[in-house]
């Protein structure tokens, strides 16, 4: 039987389909400063948005048998699409617990709207999964959910046009129906969101108050390892690598991506074939 230490000491792993996951990532590290972390971006599929259900499960199944392999603790699905195709089958696969970005968004976002008109924008897959809509309104039935599918957001982040004229034009187009309704407060429904939340702010103006998953999926783990008795008391050793990078492609721009939004820089995200898994 495995000690109650040596599970504590075990890292977090931590995955989505390509780099926006590294702002739950960020978070993880800020928060709970203690924790090793393994991440997986999948580079060579990304995006999961414009993909079925099915194939989003099928890639999930096959990172979560990976992280498993590194002896992680808990997994993070730092990935809206996947959080609302795939959690209840990475539920069944595996017996470590499992955090997803949906729930801590929406409950947020339950408590700070004053006008009950909650807007979310995310990937194709997660708006036609409806998962917000349903979370928010089993907890507040007189909630107006608006959801928009933004799908070219995430290739523009992943082309570093985070302040980019292309960029302010498409969140206009996005945003202007949004506006017209009258939202209060406005979930940020896809990881790589985050890295364009100026834009999306100046835009959707100062009186909405835009909800960021990430820092709320980071306070549920920490919530969650605490009351499993996960939490890492200890800061690891010197010598100790707190944070290691897996891809399933194109490592040299993950972690030119990596190092401009973390405040640890990373030395290297090594390349693995996803497929074997």
């Amino acid at each position: 039987m495995i000690e109650q230490e040596e599970l504590r000491n075990r890292p977090i792993g931590v995955f989505d389909s390509g780099v926006g996951g590294l702002t739950v990532a960020r978070e993880i590290m800020r928060q709970l400063p203690n924790e090793r972390i393994v991440y997986f971006g999948d580079t060579a599929r990304v995006p999961y948005g414009n993909k079925s259900p099915e194939t989003i499960t099928k890639f999930s199944r096959q990172i979560a048998r990976f992280l498993q392999t590194q002896d992680v603790k808990a997994i993070v699905v730092a990935c809206n699409s996947a959080s609302a195709c795939a959690l209840d089958a990475l539920e069944e696969d595996v017996d470590i617990p499992i955090v997803d970005v949906v729930r801590p968004g929406a409950k947020t976002a339950i408590g700070a709207t004053k006008n009950d008109k909650i807007g979310v924008i995310a990937t194709a897959a997660t708006i036609g999964s409806g998962i917000y809509s349903r979370y928010i309104k089993e907890n507040d039935s007189d909630a107006m959910v608006l959801s928009k599918a933004c799908p070219l957001f995430v290739p523009l982040v992943e082309e570093g046009l985070w302040e980019d004229p292309v960029t302010d034009e498409i969140a206009r187009r996005y945003l202007a129906e949004l506006i017209d309704v009258g939202i209060d407060t406005l979930i940020l429904g896809c990881t790589h969101y985050p890295i364009i939340r100026s834009t999306i702010g100046r835009i959707i103006g100062e009186d909405v108050t835009l909800v960021n998953p990430a820092y709320e999926t980071a306070m549920e783990l920490k919530r969650l390892l605490q009351e499993k008795g996960l939490e890492s008391e200890h800061r690891p050793g010197l010598g100790t690598e707190l944070y290691r990078f897996f891809v399933s492609d194109a490592a040299d721009k993950f972690q030119k991506f990596a190092n401009s939004i973390l405040t640890y820089g990373i030395l290297s995200a090594k390349v693995i074939n996803i497929d074997e898994y």
